[in-house]
């Protein structure tokens, strides 16, 4: 197995019902992920049956959601399903959620308003932990309102399983910083990662929250190619973009990892100094991803080396 640079993990957006998850979990990885929405343009799998699938195929890794859309869900189901299959894979799940917003018409088919997506998944955080503890709950919020109701058995995980907080914007930099166990930002350049990662500690210290054990992670497109350009352009082809040429390759600079081995390294390593410490990959390729991961576990990964943060 390919050795794993101390104080840095790695994990994999699972692609589906297609994913080899045999060899996937040979990798050199702490995690695989799955993501989804309940109605969006593009056809995407459900984020709860996803990690479902994930869980019963997999046997040592972590696995989460990246993301589940919290807002949409009753937080008591969110609750009893995750305690389920934290139990089914020993202690193995982390929860990954976000609020969503890119498509209304998913919200308005829900029932929840669009405006309520903040302050819903700011209740159902804490709540969440509440009812993984195996004791009778009483809740009396701005959204729900309920009185000893009790989810049993509890995780294996109990109160601890994990929370990670997705997002692009200050309120949810904030919201990681108050409610969450880790940040994971989408769509990100280094720069504004670092930037991100200020903001989290600064608000942690206003409100006195000790950032011990809480999770840096970094969602990151991926494509590898010995000529460049060439990566790029089957990252467009990946990613259906309609840039032009110039457009495009200014965007996969700042927000993705596209390039020659030389180049992707760079670009990875300054996430990892930005202080990110649990990479998530999107391989950006149509079809078999095998030969990108081998060059990415082989090639690229072992050069890291963390930083102190």
């Amino acid at each position: 197995m390919v050795p794993t640079p101390d104080g840095l993990s790695f994990g994999v957006m699972a692609a589906g019902a297609d994913s080899d998850v045999e060899y996937l979990e040979s990798l050199p990885i702490a995690s695989l992920w799955v993501g989804g929405h309940v109605a969006s343009p593009n056809p995407t799998p459900e984020a709860m049956v996803a990690l479902a699938w994930l869980a019963a195929r997999t046997e040592r890794v972590r696995i989460g959601t990246a993301i589940l859309l919290l807002p949409l869900y009753p937080p008591v189901i969110v609750a009893k399903q995750i305690a389920d299959l934290d139990r089914a894979t020993g202690g193995r799940v982390t929860l990954g959620v976000g609020v969503g917003g890119e498509y209304p018409s998913e919200f308005e088919a829900c029932g929840i308003p669009v405006a309520e997506r903040g302050p819903r998944t700011d209740e159902a955080i804490p709540l969440l932990r509440e009812l993984w503890s195996g004791e009778q709950v009483s809740h009396h919020g701005q959204f729900l309102e309920f009185d000893g109701v009790r989810i049993q058995p509890p995780p294996v995980q109990g109160r601890e399983l994990p929370v990670v907080v997705a997002g692009r914007q200050p309120v949810a930099m904030r919201r990681a910083a108050r409610l969450g166990d880790g940040w994971m930002p989408y769509l990100y350049s280094p720069r504004r990662y670092a930037d991100s990662v200020a903001v989290i500690r600064e608000t942690a210290a206003a409100d006195a929250r000790d950032l011990t054990g809480f999770e840096w992670f970094a969602f990151v497109f991926v494509n590898i190619d010995d000529d460049a350009d060439r990566a790029r352009d089957e990252a467009a082809r990946f990613l259906g973009g309609t840039y032009t040429k110039g457009d495009f390759a200014a965007m996969i600079d700042r927000v993705a990892a596209a390039g020659t081995a030389d180049q992707v390294t760079a670009t990875l390593q300054a996430f990892v100094d930005a202080g990110a410490r649990h990479l998530v990959f999107t391989p950006m390729v149509r079809g078999d991803a095998r030969p990108l991961l081998d060059r990415l576990f082989g090639d690229v990964l072992p050069r890291l080396q963390a930083r102190d943060l």
